[in-house]
């Protein structure tokens, strides 16, 4: 197997940091690596906000819900669905922008954000750099807005942290491969392979938090799932310009 795809393969997220900077370089290497990846029509529904002051990454570790090494780290990395240079397209061509009226807009853009979010994470990992994702950006979406000055048809998907590991977390166990990868058609017959995971990832749980916790994977996300914890999210797009409505 080749770097990169061991990099890929040995990923972990990492919420300790050092104090080090991240050289210049390499943040280039980053974010040029992220601006090459692919978009719908080329479209480039995506944009990078490079965050390096101490002020508003406290603000972002606070909006995303005490999420500290956002605030440890020496960057972060918001990705944004980004239609304002389509709706400049748009204008400079004597057209309307439709397509932010319907759902396959916020499809389009979440997907671009995540081919772009998926491409740093791989760069910066290459480079011997820790990273960990954060959805938490749209806890407080109005917030988040504000303090990017992000205009109309913009809106905060995602987030990256990156620095330098202080402790190389464990590894996390993944479900099964063979209820991921599905030959030819769907199969929907996961139970055993779901109950023989719960058992692994309760046993990693244990190992983990010093038996503090034994949460499987199922208690997880059926405890989570079971509401809507980003409840701000369809009013924000609204305002933001995404109706949503076709």
């Amino acid at each position: 197997m080749n770097s990169t795809i061991n990099t890929f393969i040995n990923h972990r997220s990492i919420r300790q940091y050092k104090d080090n900077p991240i050289e210049a370089e390499k943040l280039d290497a980053i974010i040029k690596a992220v601006h090459h990846a692919p978009t719908s029509i080329n479209g480039q529904q995506v944009s990078v906000i490079v965050v390096t002051d101490k002020e508003k990454k406290s603000k972002v570790a606070e909006y995303t819900g005490g999420q500290t090494w956002i605030d440890q780290a020496p960057v972060f990395l918001l990705f944004v669905m980004d239609y304002h240079r389509a709706h400049l397209a748009a204008k400079l061509n004597g057209e309307n922008l439709v397509i932010t009226e319907s759902i396959e807009s916020i499809m389009v853009g979440s997907v671009d954000v995540g081919i772009a979010l998926g491409t740093a994470i791989g760069a910066a990992e290459s480079l011997g750099l820790g990273t960990v994702p954060i959805g938490g950006v749209r806890k407080s979406p109005e917030e988040m807005i504000a303090l990017f000055e992000l205009p109309e048809l913009v809106y905060p998907v995602a987030g990256l942290v990156l620095g330098y590991p202080k402790d190389m977390s464990e590894m996390k166990p993944r479900i099964p491969l063979s209820i991921f990868k599905h030959d030819n058609a769907y199969n929907p017959d996961q139970s055993e392979a779901l109950k023989a995971y719960d058992q692994q990832m309760s046993d990693y749980m244990v190992a983990r938090t010093g038996g503090e916790s034994n949460r499987n994977w199922s208690q997880g996300v059926a405890g989570t799932y079971k509401f809507v914890y980003f409840p701000k999210v369809y009013p924000t797009l609204k305002q933001q310009g995404f109706e949503n409505a076709k």
